[in-house]
């Protein structure tokens, strides 16, 4: 857009509109210019300053922690960066936090057993809301073809799981990811939203919204 479109929409002087512009891009916006087309703001994220507690930022570095030592390499890469980010915008109170925290997590995990599929195509499914057909081996050594429709991944202690409706069973099911010795997208997506269809899943679970159990009070 270009600065005269933007400052007629905010009702403010192109003069003004520049201004903050710099400061935006100053605090890491990413916003560009150029002759002849105006302001282009491309796909990132930036941190403005952060004013974290010292608890608060010990509770964050201590769920990106977790976060990196249960997670798979693309969410322990990811951990590793936000860290970085927030580290690099903290004020002095909370980067001594960040350093010497109170809250420690607890030894490494001794590891997931390995997967056959790679998470990448569990994760894209679900964010594209895509059937997936996959070859499941139970606790028994029971071999199953399914048709199941993925919404979440679990990471828990011993193993990791994707949660997904299953048209086979015609109700929801956790499929451990290593037991899925093989997984396929269906050139189609599955009806509804995933979001509802996770509600659904969370609440027949007892799980809030945190991910949470709550024990049924019945």
């Amino acid at each position: 857009m270009t600065a005269a479109a933007l400052a007629g929409e905010l009702h403010v002087s192109e003069r003004t509109l520049y201004r903050d512009i710099a400061e935006l891009v100053a605090q890491g916006a990413p916003i560009y210019g150029e002759a002849g087309i105006g302001y282009v703001l491309r796909p990132g994220l930036f941190l403005p300053p952060l004013m974290l507690t010292e608890d608060e930022t010990e509770a964050v570095v201590l769920g990106l922690r977790y976060a990196d030592q249960l997670g798979d390499e693309v969410l322990g890469t990811a951990a590793k960066a936000a860290l970085a980010k927030i580290a690099s915008v903290l004020s002095p109170a909370a980067q001594e936090a960040l350093r010497n925290p109170v809250a420690l997590p607890g030894p490494t995990a001794r590891g997931f057993p390995d997967n056959t599929v790679d998470l990448a195509t569990l994760r894209a499914a679900i964010k594209s809301q895509t059937k997936l057909h996959i070859t499941y081996d139970d606790v028994e050594g029971e071999r199953t073809n399914r048709v199941v429709w993925p919404i979440a991944l679990g990471f828990m202690t011993h193993a990791r799981v994707v949660v997904a409706w299953c048209e086979l069973r015609r109700d929801y099911r956790t499929f451990r990811t290593d037991r899925i010795a093989a997984a396929d997208p269906v050139d189609q997506r599955y009806p509804g939203r995933r979001s509802a269809l996770l509600k659904v899943w969370r609440t027949r679970a007892n799980i809030d919204e945190n991910g949470r159990f709550t024990p049924d009070k019945n």
